[in-house]
């Protein structure tokens, strides 16, 4: 294998397709990126084997071959190596290392047999369809700071995507994720072959890497969805993942009908303050009390170690007074996924969820569970 390639072209590739690795393995051959020279294309492939990502860059090729080389010592090489520059790429038969030479630079990896990469393959009855990139960063941007950590609930470790009904009758492409002590809701009318989607988990790993794949990306992006498999397309990118095997929770149930009493509050007063009252909170449930009445919020935080925070704020309630707490960290960041300048919170009463609204995003909502404070 030799070619050469421009400095920035390999860097692109690189970098849509090595955080995929991960940084500890036992299996030698997964800490690698598999390196295809062929048709004037240098196509690279990286898996972790629950996700595959592949990106190809034009080069100029001396002659064909595959080998697979460490991906971080890769990448890092690359990205320190001069913009603009040429980077030539050969297989050294005698040592079997990559060679790696651009102006007066040269480093030489090791190099395992590409014929030992697993790669995967996407199945064949998919639900395939195109959506506007600027949608589905949005769907993602929306609703993925709500997934679970916890690994026991699994079936919570992921965006649920899927076709639903508006009560007004519209199709929409929906992406849900929850934690238990939040839910995030946006929507998108449904791309054309859509429609019929069912839902399916897609793990977190996989929604970071295919946001960070359609990050710059302006042409529709081509998703294959089947029972097992993810398929995100992307101008040359392609990342493969295997979905979550399992029942993701009614979350219909979750969402708030009957809340009456309307909170309306300047979205950046509100951030700015609730960050600043928590900062004496409690390391462990960041709670954090909202007081409402007439004209006004007062967020405050009383604990006997760490201290009291008290601050108020002007907004727009007319309802009898109430107190309700809330995790500080979750309304900081719903606060940070509101477009418009007010934000709009709907209770019932201190025990009952919260459900938060953006006026100028009709399509996305969120919900939030109270603490007892």
């Amino acid at each position: 294998m030799k070619l050469t390639i421009e400095r920035g072209d390999l860097l692109g590739a690189l970098s849509h397709v090595q955080n995929v690795v991960e940084r500890r393995n036992t299996i030698p051959i997964l800490s690698n990126i598999l390196l295809t020279a062929k048709d004037g294309m240098l196509t690279l492939t990286a898996t972790d084997l629950d996700i595959e990502a592949v990106d190809s860059a034009p080069a100029n090729i001396s002659k064909d071959g595959a080998i697979t080389a460490p991906a971080g010592t890769l990448f890092d090489v690359v990205r320190k190596l001069p913009g603009g520059a040429d980077v030539e790429l050969s297989l050294d038969p005698e040592n079997g290392r990559l060679s790696i030479r651009s102006g007066r630079s040269q480093f030489a990896l090791p190099t395992l047999p590409a014929s030992d990469f697993q790669t995967m393959g996407s199945d064949a009855e998919a639900t395939s369809f195109e959506v506007d990139a600027a949608d589905l960063r949005r769907l993602i941007d929306k609703t993925r700071f709500a997934i679970s950590t916890e690994e026991t609930r699994y079936y919570l470790n992921g965006v649920y995507l899927h076709a639903a009904e508006t009560p007004e009758g519209s199709k929409v492409l929906r992406c849900v994720a929850t934690d238990g002590h939040r839910l995030a809701l946006a929507e998108t009318p449904a791309p054309k072959g859509s429609e019929k989607l069912e839902g399916v988990i897609v793990p977190r790993k996989a929604v970071t890497e295919a946001r960070r794949l359609i990050d710059t990306a302006s042409d529709p992006v081509t998703l294959e969805v089947s029972d097992n498999k993810i398929v995100v397309r992307s101008s040359n990118a392609v990342l493969t993942a295997k979905l979550i095997d399992g029942s993701f929770p009614d979350y219909a149930r979750v969402i708030p009908k009957g809340n009456d009493k309307k909170l309306t509050i300047d979205n950046k007063a509100f951030e700015a303050a609730v960050d600043r009252v928590s900062t004496v909170s409690a390391e462990r449930s960041r709670s954090v009390k909202m007081s409402m009445e007439d004209g006004r919020l007062v967020l405050a935080v009383s604990h006997a170690e760490t201290g009291q925070g008290h601050e108020e704020i002007e907004a727009d309630y007319a309802h009898e007074p109430m107190e309700i707490g809330f995790n500080a960290k979750y309304l900081l960041d719903i606060a940070g996924q509101i477009e418009a300048a007010d934000a709009e919170f709907l209770f019932n009463d201190p025990a009952s969820p919260a459900l938060v609204l953006d006026p100028e995003d009709a399509h996305a909502q969120y919900v939030l569970m109270p603490l007892r404070v």
